[in-house]
């Protein structure tokens, strides 16, 4: 079991972690390579010989293997990122950057997304080494740049550059997953991810006939675009059960003792209460326009117009959604991919999920284990490429009632309780030395 010093190591890395900027503002604007540094000092304290890789100067990668006993077994992928999203510390309690730890809580950004699970690594690792442990398996250790924008200095690169550091994974943990979702009425479900929906962020562009804002132009680019813009948005897509949801709806269904009716899937997600907010956003495809540019002066119809959507689609759905863009956005308007990445979806029977599950059960004995679908996606996208596609999202925290983990992500006042750290490190320990 994990010793005293690394629940008090857990509190200090995180808070260390959060203490280094590396917020991600796109398109290369970031460094994490002081972060990089920090692990990797950590990882070498433990024993351990971390290397640091880069595709850019200042976006640094870190990558550590710890030999298993059995090595005929496959290799497990534990991987975190080590960049944020900005924080604008004027809309802060305290300073997104401070670390600060208050009446038992961690405040920071990356205190959920996911400098803590980053910290829990490092602390069961050094944990090990303290105590002398090796796992069953090999594990390969990642923390990566660039999570946050496309990947590509981060885990697109180490999958496409160094895939032989991943010799032998066949499977991966990673964010989110494992926290606790509270129903409102006593109970804690503890959901794992073991499946992604793929990312499909679309730039729409419309052509029309430039002209005089105030003649009259049937062929009007911004017109057009927000004809389809419209289209797009208020389009119903049709109900889609993936094997991972369709399992999340029947083990949800178990825990609340209902008969899972799936000839009616949104009256089942009616009767599972609050809970139904762990499922309802995976069982359809989805576009949301988000952005849009067009014109340079009000009296002036420009030629053209774009817009950005951030689309998602379930695993087997990708031709569907590809049909569907055809048809909404229409003969005027052309669309493309402005970043891609596959749908995952990872057995729930395997045995590394019936090991997460015990490894939860063990420290919250009253909680409901149940596996669930990501809306978004991780870097588990990029390692998919090198075959590690039983991928899951695996980060535990135990929470509080009324602490809204998913508010946390992205939001203001990021923070995590030191007792949720405390669990996690627990938890991660026991399922990690027998993965």
């Amino acid at each position: 079991m994990a010793d005293q010093q690394a629940l008090d190591e857990v509190v200090e890395f995180t808070s260390g972690l959060i203490r280094i900027d590396t917020s991600n503002r796109g398109g290369g604007d970031c460094r994490e390579r002081p972060a990089a540094e920090y692990a990797a000092e950590r990882l070498a304290g433990a024993g351990l010989e971390p290397l640091l890789l880069e595709r850019t100067p200042g976006r640094t990668n870190v990558v550590a293997r710890i030999e298993g006993i059995d090595p005929s077994a496959d290799a497990l992928l534990v991987h975190g990122h080590l960049d944020v999203v900005p924080a604008e510390a004027a809309d802060w309690s305290v300073h997104p950057f401070s670390g600060e730890i208050r009446d038992g809580v961690v405040w920071g950004r990356g205190a959920v997304d996911m400098k803590n699970m980053d910290a829990m690594i490092l602390a069961v690792v050094r944990s090990w080494a303290r105590q002398g442990v090796r796992p069953r398996r090999d594990l390969v250790i990642a923390f990566t740049a660039d999570e946050e924008d496309s990947a590509e200095d981060g885990a697109g690169f180490l999958a496409g550059r160094h895939p032989e550091l991943f010799e032998g994974c066949t499977e991966a943990i990673g964010e989110s997953g494992a926290f606790t979702f509270h129903d409102g009425a006593g109970r804690e479900i503890y959901p794992i991810a073991a499946g992604e929906r793929g990312t499909g962020w679309l730039k729409l562009t419309a052509h029309g006939r430039a002209g005089h804002g105030s003649k009259v132009n049937q062929e009007n680019a911004v017109t057009r675009l927000a004809a389809a813009v419209t289209r797009i948005g208020e389009h119903e897509w049709p109900l889609r059960l993936t094997p991972t949801v369709r399992a999340a709806l029947t083990e949800l269904a178990a825990v609340y003792g209902i008969e899972p009716d799936f000839g009616d899937v949104d009256g089942l997600l009616d009767k599972l209460g609050p809970a139904a907010k762990l499922v309802e956003a995976t069982v359809r495809n989805s576009a949301n326009p988000t952005m849009l540019d067009a014109g340079y002066k009000v009296n002036v119809i420009p030629g053209e117009a774009v817009a950005f959507v951030d689309g998602r689609y379930l695993a087997g759905g990708e031709e569907e959604f590809r049909a569907t863009l055809d048809q909404l956005t229409g003969p005027d308007v052309d669309w493309e991919f402005h970043h891609r990445s596959v749908a995952l979806q990872a057995p729930v029977d395997s045995p590394t999920f019936a090991g997460m599950r015990a490894a939860v059960e063990e420290f919250a004995p009253e909680g409901h284990v149940v596996p669930y679908c990501m809306t978004g996606g991780t870097d588990a996208k990029q390692f998919s490429l090198l075959g590690i596609t039983a991928a899951y999202g695996f980060a535990p925290l135990r929470l509080p009632e009324g602490f809204d983990y998913q508010a946390m992500f992205h939001g203001v006042d990021e923070r995590v309780p030191v007792e949720a750290l405390h669990f996690g490190v627990r938890v991660l320990d026991r399922f990690l030395r027998t993965a």
